[in-house]
């Protein structure tokens, strides 16, 4: 049986409406934050992207960690790169990147598993027991096996943060939508290498009475698990 004193109900601030969501059931989705994408010399410094413009989410996601951390949310890693032999890279994806996938670099293969460069940013690095997700694509359910774990534990809320907003973060958000998931993404807990894909994105989430979800921001958030 759930003990209703050691967990809580919470209301978050949100658009377009104010959200509620029940700790019990809601996961925090790290999505992405890798060092090829946040540091120099990584993949999305090759691909001509100024990277210290993801740097703006990483106190955002940060502070949301240990007040997830604190109230015993599941949370849940992502990290986008592919197997050592490269056979689960599409064509098409490694040509429309310039050929960069698997190329050696300063933090080791571009967009492989096992590289340094491949791992999450040591500020937002998990803890013990928060399980990491590898995906070969952008969206966090496609090749993997998030969908099982988020069953096994009986999550129908997810809290999202990470990077690239337009990319990763959005595809996620949608696949989680088709799926039956809530998701209440974290406006300055995302970033992109470019402002205005950034706004729009947050824009067509919310949108249409909140057609794949609902945005709001750090504080609010941290003020519902207060």
């Amino acid at each position: 049986m759930e003990d209703p004193d050691v967990y809580c109900s919470c209301t978050c601030r949100a658009e377009p409406a104010e959200v509620k969501f029940d700790v019990r059931h809601t996961a925090v989705i790290m999505i992405d934050m890798q060092r090829d994408f946040l540091e120099p010399h990584g993949f999305g410094e090759l691909l001509g992207n100024d990277v210290s413009k993801l740097r703006r989410a990483v106190g955002p996601c940060s502070k949301i960690l240990e007040a997830a951390r604190r109230k015993n949310l599941l949370i849940i890693h992502t990290r986008e790169g592919h197997r050592g032999d490269m056979s689960d890279v599409l064509p098409h994806k490694n040509r429309r990147s310039g050929g960069v996938i698997g190329s050696s670099g300063p933090m080791g293969r571009i967009l492989i598993r096992g590289e340094v460069g491949h791992d999450i940013i040591p500020e937002l690095y998990p803890k013990e027991g928060e399980p990491i997700v590898d995906k070969p694509g952008k969206g966090s359910f496609y090749a993997t096996d998030l969908e099982t774990i988020l069953r096994s534990r009986n999550i129908h809320d997810l809290i999202v943060c990470g990077v690239t907003t337009e990319v990763c973060v959005n595809t996620t958000v949608r696949e989680a939508n088709d799926r039956g998931f809530h998701c209440i993404v974290v406006d300055d807990a995302c970033a992109s290498y470019v402002d205005e894909f950034h706004n729009a994105a947050m824009k067509m989430i919310s949108g249409q009475g909140g057609i794949f979800g609902s945005v709001t921001d750090s504080d609010a958030i941290l003020s519902a698990l207060d």
